[in-house]
């Protein structure tokens, strides 16, 4: 079976860091999954590991300075351009800010500078520059710009601190980079809104009524649609899990709010995939001021039904593409199909919730894509796999 890198060629940008020794072995684990890697040190990272070491274990020269490969003149753009992923393993808080603010004067950051290939940026170092304001606002710029950033973990320092800073573990770093690679371009020239997360409807400033959603189903396409090349807007309500690097985020609340957002993005995308859990309803009243127990008595609590978002915009899609999500406790299929009549849009993913494999806040799902040609039933798999399935499957809708 071939590895998940089989072919590729990975750039492992390594620094000046008591942990360069550990991308020693990050260069294994990339090679067993059939990776071909390639070494690129500052001059700082020599003082810690020997590029002798690491020519070794790839059997290819190592790049240190602009100037020393004489047969290579421009060195930093060959090896930008020759790199399908790049990888900074560990990234010292130095690197991170000349990357964030396009300083290019070694051959490592003339070389991030030039790559069009993704980035993935595995953070070392104390604790307090860690924490320091210029490292979090270089790192948040870096994710905006849809560079992967990879831990730091927590744990024993080489300062004597246990705090957070620590190189984290080489499995996730290896993983960010296998995802990295599995970039395409099947998306490219779409537009993409996803909703994910659920809804919070105040009963008052303290308390909603909710849903159990943890939002990881829509993360993973808002993730994967990125990933095959989709310019991505993210409608995000309360969720469980972080927003991913490079798209547009649109944080809400309540469902009024997702409406509002999910219409505004759509107006020039092409697609839309409605996986949110939005409220029904929503208290009709709700009081500008927490509720006291034994003095405001609360027997019952008026609702209103909510905007159903994805019948609003199914029915204004022209011919673009509205999929929709059925989240259902018993017959999933039966419910999607009607629901599929009567929302409007192109196709529902159906899933069993009360299922332990596939209900919410699991990381596997095993659902059914419902047209009003036909039912397929997919096999359990990581939600992310079956973002991915569902991705496919809608862009080949309307075509």
């Amino acid at each position: 079976m071939a590895g998940r890198a089989e072919g590729r060629c990975v750039l492992v940008c390594v620094t000046g860091c008591i942990a360069a020794y550990k991308a020693c072995e990050l260069v294994r684990l990339l090679q067993k999954q059939g990776a071909r890697v390639k070494v690129l040190m500052t001059e700082h990272a020599t003082q810690f590991v020997g590029p002798l070491t690491f020519r070794a274990l790839t059997h290819e020269p190592v790049a240190v300075g602009l100037f020393d490969d004489p047969s290579d003149p421009i060195h930093h753009v060959s090896l930008a351009q020759e790199a399908d992923c790049v990888v900074v393993a560990p990234a010292t808080a130095n690197v991170i800010a000349k990357m964030a603010h396009g300083i290019a004067d070694d051959l490592m950051s003339t070389t991030l500078l030039a790559t069009t290939s993704p980035i993935v940026v595995a953070p070392a170092m104390n604790v307090h520059m860690w924490q320091a304001a210029a490292t979090q606002e270089n790192v948040a710029t870096l994710r905006e710009r849809g560079v992967r950033i990879v831990g730091p973990g927590t744990g024993y320092l080489a300062c004597g601190d246990v705090a957070e800073g620590r190189l984290t573990d080489l499995d996730a770093i290896a993983e960010a980079v296998y995802d990295a690679l599995a970039t395409t371009s099947e998306l490219a020239g779409e537009r993409v809104v996803v909703t994910a997360g659920g809804t919070h409807e105040p009963i008052d400033p303290v308390r909603y009524v909710g849903n159990r959603s943890s939002g990881k189903m829509g993360v993973a396409l808002a993730e994967a649609a990125r990933a095959m090349g989709a310019q991505v807007t993210l409608v995000m309500g309360p969720a469980t899990v972080p927003a991913p690097a490079g798209v547009t985020v649109a944080p809400v609340e309540t469902a009024a709010q997702m409406l509002d957002a999910t219409r505004a993005a759509f107006t020039d995308a092409t697609m839309l995939v409605c996986a949110a859990a939005v409220a029904d309803y929503t208290p009709s009243h709700p009081a500008d001021h927490k509720l006291k127990k034994g003095i405001e008595e609360l027997d019952s609590i008026a609702l209103t039904r909510t905007t159903d978002i994805l019948a609003e915009l199914s029915a204004a899609k022209g011919s673009r593409t509205v999929i929709g999500f059925a989240a259902e406790t018993g017959n999933p299929v039966g419910y999607a199909q009607d629901k599929l009549a009567r929302k409007g849009c192109d196709a529902i993913v159906a899933n069993d919730v009360s299922r332990t494999e596939s209900g919410f806040g699991s990381n596997t799902n095993q659902a059914w894509w419902v047209t009003p040609e036909r039912v397929e039933e997919l096999p359990l798999m990581a939600k992310t796999d079956l973002a991915r399935e569902i991705l496919v499957r809608a862009h080949r809708l309307n075509k």
